[in-house]
């Protein structure tokens, strides 16, 4: 999870970096991500997402160039103009870096004849926000001081991810409903946990509720603090579930504070400028944990660089991957650095509207999460915006039990104490796998005792059965026996010794090939007499496998 991190980019590639952004600004095209199988055999289907930035189309500069032709500033004049016109942006509006301090000031002092109306500005990221009045002299004054840039874009839109539609038929999902605690294994007492720890909420506006007391306060970056009636809906749902307090829908951290920062316009919508000012706002206000139950499938330099301004600080953010059941995850969540989180049901399985990807960090329970509704009422909510305020909820917990550690380390422990789950390892669909909180908790505790059956894969090619046998112990167990049964037949393993922490791969070669039909498969993890397991639901699992794939 840790990553280097920079406030303001190194001179040596500050003409690349504008290279990029003006490629960004002028580049687009259409991605399609194709329909596949998940691992627990669901069907994705095939969807679109257009207007993602092309960052590797041509040049419009080669290095070192100092000045634009007048024909090359007709060029960029045009694209300009087309560019911020497309659906995915805000219209009209455009974001310029700078390559230093001294860049940045010399612009604000000519700004107002810059072709271009100044609204915003993030100082700590040399970033302003604009909105384009004259395209023809803003590409003058690009030309006219083009050392001084380091990127110039859109601003494109983020929003929350759209409401999940499970296909799955009804009886085969399970909801998480009030069981959400249990299935972190947060349990005991909990009125401490995230004590001193604060977590920033940038999305619609959280409304006041009893739930969180004079724990909530808000921080104005110009949009108000509450908003349209469903954004305050969704922003107070996510932060109930990472820190209400409420008998009937406990959060997962209920001592810690809340800052709100809204993030959404009055249309509803939000945008790369508005997230990255929200970010650095929580970071200046000193947050520890940054919930963005929000995303696009568009990013710009500025955005990035607010997330590099998180992580130098050593705050970690939690990012929803999208609800959109494609083979991509959205932004911020995609960036380096970022707890990317996706959403299982109350079984564990992965919740089909949830967006898988090779940069996906961790999943937690996001299906039918019972929450807090703007005027205190109680809804189900599902998502990967339920998702993600888990797991920035849990990083409070561990913080508080351990303030040595930064946002940063605490992340790194939660994805190292997660249940594994789909393919054994890290895969595209869960991460590195399911949040435990409990374990991640209870890591050093000699008396926690808890081995469980994590994962199970078939390769009909060598007809070998692979499980994952995790040590969610806080001391080393030994003696531990997997007994399987495969139809009729009965096989049986023996496992050595694991630390605390440790997993292993349990391999069964199958006497014979299976038919095409399905075959009922059990694994059970036999412990040896005396030792008492924590958690025993965990040391069985069943499923059906097929001689051919």
């Amino acid at each position: 999870m840790s990553a280097p991190a920079r406030r303001v980019p190194p001179s040596a590639w500050l003409l690349t970096l504008l290279v990029l952004g003006l490629l960004g600004l002028w580049g687009w095209r259409e991605i399609g991500l194709q329909s596949r199988e998940r691992a627990d055999g669901g069907r994705v289907e095939s969807r679109t997402v257009a207007g993602w930035p092309d960052l590797e189309g041509d040049s419009l500069f080669s290095a070192g160039r100092e000045t634009l032709t007048p024909e090359e500033q007709g060029v960029l004049v045009a694209k300009l103009r087309a560019r911020l016109g497309s659906e995915w942006v805000r219209s009209g509006e455009a974001i310029l870096t700078f390559r230093d301090e001294a860049a940045y000031r010399r612009f604000l002092a000519r700004a107002m004849h810059a072709g271009a109306e100044l609204t915003g500005r993030i100082d700590g990221l040399l970033a302003v926000r604009v909105r384009v009045r004259d395209y023809a002299r803003l590409i003058e004054e690009m030309a006219e001081n083009i050392a001084d840039y380091v990127s110039v874009s859109a601003n494109t839109l983020v929003t929350t991810p759209p409401p999940p539609k499970e296909q799955r038929a009804e009886g085969e999902v399970r909801p998480v409903e009030g069981g959400l605690l249990g299935l972190i294994e947060a349990r005991g007492d909990a009125r401490e946990r995230g004590r001193g720890v604060l977590i920033a909420i940038l999305d619609g506006g959280v409304a006041p509720d009893a739930a969180f007391g004079a724990r909530l306060r808000y921080l104005d970056i110009g949009y108000g603090v509450v908003g349209l009636a469903e954004d305050t809906r969704h922003g107070t749902a996510v932060a109930a579930i990472a820190a209400g307090a409420a008998p009937d829908v406990p959060g997962v951290a209920p001592a810690a504070e809340l800052l709100s920062i809204r993030v959404f316009g009055p249309d509803g919508k939000s945008d790369a400028f508005s997230v990255a000012q929200g970010i650095v706002a929580a970071v200046d206000a000193g947050a520890r944990v940054i919930n963005l139950s929000l995303g696009g499938y568009a990013t710009v330099q500025v955005l990035g660089s607010a997330v590099d301004y998180a992580l130098a600080d050593g705050v970690a953010l939690v990012a929803a991957s999208g609800n959109d059941q494609v083979e991509r995850v959205a932004w911020p969540a995609a960036y380096p650095g970022v707890v990317s989180v996706g959403a299982v049901d109350a079984g564990g399985r992965q919740a089909l509207f949830s967006n898988s990807g090779e940069t996906l960090q961790l999943t937690a329970p996001g299906v039918g999460v019972r929450t807090v509704a703007a005027g205190g009422g109680r809804f189900l909510f599902s998502g990967t915006s339920a998702s993600a305020p888990v797991v920035a909820g849990s990083l409070a917990a561990l913080l508080s039990q351990n303030p040595e550690l930064d946002a940063i380390q605490a992340a790194d422990l939660l994805v190292q104490y997660s249940n594994d789950a789909g393919v054994a390892g890290t895969d595209p669909d869960f991460g590195r796998g399911i949040v435990n909180l409990g374990w991640a908790l209870e890591r050093a505790t000699p008396s926690r005792v808890d081995p469980a059956l994590a994962t199970q894969d078939y390769d009909a090619g060598t007809r070998t059965l692979t499980f994952v046998v995790q040590n969610r112990s806080g001391r080393a167990v030994g003696d531990l026996r997997v007994a399987v049964r495969v139809g009729t037949k009965d096989y049986q393993a023996s496992l050595p010794e694991l630390a605390a922490g440790e997993a292993t791969r349990v391999k069964i070669h199958l006497e014979s090939a299976l038919s095409d039909a399905e075959t009922p498969v059990k694994a059970t993890l036999l412990l040896p007499p005396g030792m008492l397991d924590q958690n025993t639901a965990n040391n069985e699992l069943r499923g059906l496998i097929r001689g051919r794939p």
